[in-house]
């Protein structure tokens, strides 16, 4: 195992950098409606054009659609997860 030398701690394994954050973040995606089906394949036909809002779990996992940020960061924050916004 290599050592970063700035550091002195080794790399994540892939597998470690998936599951970073798991259970602590969540991210907050924008989305239109169109998108949903990709993410949510259970979510009933929504009429497209809409602008949305997803909380993902840090393994891209989805929690929860809502068509404002602020519900999906009420949602994060209700879980005990800290959000970022995915761009």
């Amino acid at each position: 195992m290599i050592v970063d030398e700035k550091t002195k701690s080794a790399p994540l394994t892939p597998e470690q950098f998936a599951h970073l954050g798991d259970g602590a973040v969540a991210y907050v995606k924008a989305m239109r409606s169109e998108e949903v089906m990709r993410l949510f394949p259970q979510a009933p036909q929504i009429q497209p054009g809409l602008q949305l809002f997803a909380l993902l779990s840090a393994t891209g996992a989805p929690i929860v659609l809502t068509d404002s940020r602020d519900a999906a960061v009420a949602n994060a924050w209700e879980h005990d997860l800290q959000t970022v916004s995915l761009h």
